[in-house]
């Protein structure tokens, strides 16, 4: 971030979105990126974590037993089973609790040392997750009513014919491409945001720091120590995002499953 000048002083440059591509091999659209590694690392950590707990379960569980039990008894029962139902949600709480862990971990990692890279500031890893989400309360929705059905259900029963094509319109648009749409771009927007501050006050804080003069020294000390702040701030955000991407699948399910429809 520190460049020298012509002068041969020293001049600031302010991390761009270059800092989120970070190829280590190859280039282009077929380059293995820091994110891919990152993404896998975590799938596998998931699946051992998981593997190694339910294979020796104790009636007093251990730490690692306590906090995977207490996440998925979150997912359950308090998204899952509140909102799509207690007689409905079971078929869709492996996804949920996998979409959760997948989210949160790698979420975590962007403040964890060393890595400090949260996946989802990468768009298409949100978009990926959000097409899985679409494709499963959408198939659910066609199943229940059919492809007809599920086309008339935009429209609530009762409304003046002359406003009906207006309505199936709008509420086409918002459950088949304002949905999806913003559910992505909720995750990746905070991901790649908190991750851009950080980059910010970390590299200005180290600039103003030991290369600042008068007072600027003294701001750098104060931008290192907002850091800490904003690190504290940010895993709380981490937590937030897959709360909520959780929460936004469970009502988007709900409402394919409601037997209103």
């Amino acid at each position: 971030m520190i460049q020298l000048a012509a002068g041969g002083g020293e001049t600031y440059e302010a991390p761009g979105t270059y800092e989120f591509w970070q190829p280590l091999i190859g280039d282009g659209a077929f380059a293995l990126t820091r994110s891919m590694v990152v993404f896998a690392v975590v799938a596998v950590m998931i699946s051992v974590v998981l593997l190694r707990i339910t294979s020796n379960l104790r009636v007093v569980p251990g730490k690692a037993q306590f906090l995977v039990e207490g996440t998925y008894g979150m997912v359950r029962n308090g998204l899952a089973r509140d909102i799509i139902g207690a007689e409905k949600f079971k078929p869709f709480l492996p996804l949920l609790f996998a979409l959760f862990t997948v989210v949160l971990v790698n979420n975590l990692l962007g403040v964890f040392p060393l890595i400090t890279f949260p996946t989802f500031s990468r768009i298409g890893y949100a978009i990926v997750l959000t097409a899985v989400v679409y494709v499963t309360y959408h198939g659910v929705w066609i199943k229940k009513m059919g492809v007809v059905g599920w086309l008339k259900s935009f429209v609530p029963s009762g409304l003046p014919a002359w406003i009906v094509p207006f309505m199936w319109l709008l509420e086409f648009m918002t459950y088949v491409i304002t949905r999806p749409l913003t559910l992505a771009l909720r995750l990746f927007g905070n991901m790649f945001a908190g991750h851009f501050m950080l980059l910010i006050f970390t590299f200005g804080g180290e600039y103003l720091l030991f290369h600042g003069s008068g007072f600027l020294p003294a701001a750098g000390a104060l931008a290192y120590a907002f850091t800490l702040v904003m690190y504290a701030f940010e895993v709380v955000v981490q937590f937030l995002q897959a709360y909520v991407f959780v929460l936004l699948t469970c009502v988007y399910i709900a409402g394919a499953v409601a037997d209103e429809h």
